[in-house]
């Protein structure tokens, strides 16, 4: 009886819902031409859904009336209808051309996608969760045409160098960064979650900038306060493990002696190893030196409004440990900020926003001579980490650079810390609906605390890291700039269909900085617990020193831009600039850009093509400039180092310092740039095509001078002059392509650039040499007419000698033997020397790429992004090459024997010329790098907003997979930041690659 009821109470149960569920049928179809939209989704808000037929219609069961229905396709507005009492309900598409309306931030103002007229890229938020980068220059790479980004060390903290169109002087590259109206010279300080955008502005319409914009401009808008009612609170957070993406492989201890005995043979010296069993693999000294870390990051955020005012507010730490030195090689960075507006009247609104960073970071000697990488590759694999004593092991008789890695990294005591404080006030008055006035004050301050520690330390015999005494050195650096923007908008419809923009405005800006430095001896006890100046028990004479910098800068500009029927746009601007950084003569500067665009899709003969939604055609030129040279060039100072000896006695004083110039004038940068901008098959297809040319003119120039003139005596520099010019030039192109596949929506994307950079004058024709190989050689590099910059300069090879004739035969029959590189006498005069040099590689790329996919998959999410550089090249300079010294596995292929071998020379410890710069050391850098791949799962909404929640993500990632590439060093994306010496690879410390698992949360 009881379960006659059970069962017949589960029917009525069934019955009921049965009853309540609803029944809905409709067809799906598009706006234009009423045609109808297969593979439209429809779900139910919440729940599941289906996808419409080939005919467009569809059939989905509801739970009730209240259901809500969301109707959905790539490229089209989706839409949201409540089912009530419907049973068929038919819904008419509308294309989303959203993007086409899309705020863009532009200097000192802002337009759509579709008025803009110059070359300009955005990354938004949504782009910045999927990649998790750990600085903001990550999130640049690959992503947006024409940008280049190197990295000048993969340590924790460490910075990306940023090219935008290719490197345009051999001083200062970084381009202009605004971070909310703030100018600023580095992105360490702020937290990647805290962008809400990011513009970078490419061509001549940067001039808006004038003289701080001949590198190209970076716009960062973090993100504010919005009219959402109720607080809106995320919490952010991922944990990563990192490791090293890529070891060099090296001779095991039993490789090691074997070519080590080899080579003293051919030096016709005793074999150093005469009992090679038991050797083994022995000591893998990158893996000692190799290590897994931790990566974290915590991110919170609380964003409102309330009647007439919005706020912002978040907060952020971030940890990273180092794959090489775990806690000697680290950064941790905390953020907080403040964004709040407030109306105080009718059209009067005022604006603050303030950050705060605390940065800690410790630093190992890198990508150099000794340093710790340097020193892991070229230990000799038969020693061991520390002796029968516990002691480091002693690095002897493997010359007198390479010491003990472990020990050196014991022995290293590097920590900086800076507190930064920088944002705006700022107030904005709506006179009326068409003409705004805005002021603003921002600020950027600035302190650098640092000390290092070298303690008493013996590394061996003879090595020149050997340290007799103590000594720490402590400072501190303060730095604090302003610049007060004072601007104008106007915006009117002057007549029908006739739309101007002007803006008009004044920037006063100033920077000073000040530096003190102190170095103490003996330090008690040879401890870092009493590594301070006052317990130093040795303050020296000259061991302190400072430094004092001042420099302002006053501009004016202005801006028109006009739009005929939403189709004929146009845009000129104006800016000049005075800068304390030259003279009376030429004080002042002004630069101009003009930019016009055609939206050819809204003329009558194309509005019938179907495949074409937006059409756009656009070109500018214009003059940018730079003054990036320091301060006070143009006039003489008593900076320099100069003993004098008075009644007999030493007496310190001062001496000329840098030779001055008084005529030097601005750097000019002039740009062309014609692109065209597309949306076709119903937005579908998107991309955008750039052709550029970009000379610098006036280069400013470090200019070589006579010694006679004093200025290589301490604290003398040569002068700086007007002296050369550079021409950049190359295409952009930028295409993604969205759509449905059954139940997954996707979009792929692919940009690249070419470049190509010429020289096309120095100063009296002279070429200007640059960098730096091995010891004692010749610069590596030569700036000349007719080359890229920082062209690698050295010996052309032709093979090995294979026999006593083919050298008796050769311009090397005095000095080489069998096995020996063979080198291409040139001038044909019969010796090998500096003059047979000539240009064998180009540290610039001629490709950069740049590939991204997103896929999405009911509650799934898959995004992937790979980027690369082609056509350039790196020198290997991590190998010291002495007889003790260890050696890649490449030496393997050695030369052994006539007809071994035509690629790698002999062993030996006899005098050859093996090591002088070749192309025997040139590299192709080109590489592909799976940059990111990451997976999310977002939770549906009625499973968490019973805790709250208005979203719950969860999402594993890795960065930096894996790289293609036949570089055999670390990484290839490696830069010094030194256009002459900018890809020479002293064993840069490598990008790591991690995993992380994160989770984003809002209420």
């Amino acid at each position: 009886m009881k379960r006659s009821l059970l069962i017949g109470t589960l029917i009525c149960l069934m019955s009921i819902q049965a009853m309540a569920q609803i029944s809905v049928t409709g067809t799906v179809t598009e706006s234009e031409d009423g045609f109808t939209m297969p593979g439209t989704t429809v779900q139910v808000k919440g729940g599941t859904g289906v996808v419409t037929d080939l005919d467009g219609n569809y059939s989905i069961t509801v739970p009730d009336a209240s259901s809500i229905l969301v109707f959905s396709f790539v490229g089209y507005q989706t839409q949201e209808i409540t089912v009530g009492n419907q049973t068929t309900i038919d819904v008419v598409l509308v294309p989303d051309f959203a993007e086409l309306e899309e705020v863009v931030v532009i200097g000192y103002g802002a337009t759509t996608q579709k008025e803009l007229t110059g070359a300009v890229a955005t990354v938004n938020a949504e782009k910045l969760e999927k990649l998790n980068p750990t600085r903001i220059e990550q999130a640049l790479q690959g992503q947006t045409p024409g940008v280049q980004i190197s990295s000048n060390s993969g340590s924790p903290g460490g910075g990306f160098n940023i090219r935008i169109r290719g490197i345009t002087t051999n001083g200062d590259n970084r381009p202009l960064i605004v971070i909310d109206g703030v100018i600023y010279e580095n992105l360490d300080a702020l937290n990647p979650n805290d962008i809400e955008s990011m513009s970078v502005l490419k061509d001549a319409t940067a001039g808006i900038y004038g003289v701080n914009a001949a590198n190209g401009v970076i716009l960062i808008t973090t993100k504010s306060g919005k009219l959402v009612g109720k607080p809106v609170i995320t919490f952010d957070s991922y944990y990563g493990v990192q490791e090293t993406a890529r070891k060099i492989p090296v001779l095991s201890a039993t490789e090691y002696a074997v070519l080590a005995n080899e080579a003293f043979a051919n030096g016709g010296q005793a074999p150093p190893f005469t009992n090679l069993a038991g050797l083994g693999r022995g000591t893998d000294w990158q893996d000692q030196v190799f290590d897994q870390a931790p990566v974290e990051n915590y991110q919170f955020s609380v964003r409102g409004s309330s009647e007439k005012s919005t706020y912002s507010f978040g907060a952020g730490y971030f940890s990273q440990e180092g794959i090489v030195g775990r806690d000697k090689s680290s950064f941790d960075r905390f953020t907080a900020k403040l964004n709040n507006t407030q109306e105080l009247i009718a059209g009067l609104e005022l604006k603050t926003n303030i950050n705060y960073t605390n940065i800690q970071r410790q630093t190992l000697l890198e990508n150099t001579l000794g340093s710790v990488l340097f020193n892991a590759l070229n230990m000799s694999p038969i020693m061991t980490p520390r002796d029968e004593n516990g002691n480091f092991t002693l690095a002897d008789g493997l010359g007198s650079e390479v010491i003990n890695p472990l020990a050196q990294m014991a022995n290293t005591y590097n920590d900086t810390e800076v507190d930064r404080v920088f944002g705006s006030l700022g107030a904005s008055y709506e006179i009326t609906p068409d003409l705004v006035v805005e002021s603003s004050f921002n600020y950027n301050f600035t302190n650098v605390r640092f000390k290092s520690f070298s303690p008493i330390a013996n590394y061996g015999i003879g090595k020149v890291f050997n340290n007799v005494e103590s000594s720490v050195t402590e400072g501190q650096q303060n730095f604090f700039s302003y610049n007060i923007d004072n601007v104008v908008r106007y915006n009117k419809e002057i007549w029908p269909n006739h739309k101007f923009k002007f803006t008009v405005g004044n920037v006063i800006r100033k920077e000073r900085s000040e530096s003190l430095t102190a170095t103490g001896f003996n330090v008690p006890n040879n401890s870092i617990e009493f590594a301070d100046i006052s317990a130093a028990l040795d303050i020296r004479e000259n061991a302190a020193s400072s430094f004092q910098g001042d420099f302002r800068q006053t501009s004016f500009f202005g801006r028109v831009e006009y739009n005929l029927s939403n189709k004929y746009l146009a845009s000129a601007l104006i800016r000049r600039d005075g800068s304390t950084r030259f003279g009376p003569e030429n004080k002042w500067g002004t630069f101009y850009a003009g930019s016009l665009g055609w939206v050819a899709s809204d003329e009558s003969f194309l509005k019938d093509v179907e495949f074409i939604d937006f059409l756009k055609v656009r070109v500018s030129y214009g003059q940018t400039g730079n003054d990036r040279i320091g301060d006070n060039r143009f006039v003489s100072l008593l900076t320099g180092e100069a003993e004098y000896v008075f009644n007999g006695q030493l007496v310190q004083g001062a001496a000329l310092g840098a030779l001055a110039n008084p005529s030097i004038k601005w750097e000019r940068n002039e740009q062309f740039d014609f692109g065209i901008d597309f949306d076709f098959m119903e937005g579908k297809i998107a991309g955008s095509v750039d052709y550029f040319v970009k000379t610098t003119r006036d280069l400013l120039l470090v200019v070589p001078t006579s010694g006679l003139t004093g200025t290589s005596a301490p604290g003398g520099a040569d002068p700086v002059a007007n002296a050369g010019s550079i021409r950049n030039k190359g295409l952009e192109f930028d295409i993604s392509y969205a759509d449905r596949a059954g139940e997954v929506d996707f979009s792929i994307g692919y940009n690249f650039t070419t470049l190509n950079n010429e020289t096309i004058d120095l100063a009296g024709g002279d070429p200007i040499p640059g960098g730096g190989f091995g010891i004692g050689q010749l610069p590596p590099t030569l700036w000349q007419v007719g080359q890229p910059i920082g062209s690698y300069f050295g010996l052309r090879t032709d093979g090995i000698f294979q026999n006593v004739q083919e050298v008796a035969n050769s311009a090397q029959s005095e000095t080489a033997a069998p096995g020996d590189i063979r080198y291409v006498d040139l001038n044909n005069d019969g010796i090998i020397s500096p003059d047979d040099r000539t240009f064998i590689g180009k540290a610039i790329p001629d490709i950069i790429m740049g590939f991204n996919l997103s896929a999405n998959y009911k509650n799934f999410d898959l995004t992937a992004f790979a980027e690369g550089q082609f056509g350039f090249d790196i020198v290997r300079n991590y190998e010291r090459n002495l007889p003790l010294t260890n050696r890649t596995r490449y030496f393997l292929n050695r030369w052994v024997g006539e007809g071994s071998t035509n690629s790698d020379p002999r062993l030996t410890t006899g005098a050859n010329d093996n090591d002088l710069f070749s192309d025997y050391f040139i590299e192709d850098g080109s590489y592909v790098r799976i940059k990111t791949i990451q997976l999310g799962y977002t939770f549906p909404v009625e499973k968490i907003q019973s805790f709250g929640m208005s979203k719950l993500r969860v999402y594993a990632s890795v960065n930096n997979l894996h790289t293609f590439t036949d570089y055999r060093g670390y990484d290839p994306n490696i830069s010094t930041g030194n256009p002459l010496a900018s890809t020479i690879d002293g064993g840069f410390y490598p990008q790591a690659r991690t995993y992380i698992f994160g989770i984003n949360v809002t209420f």
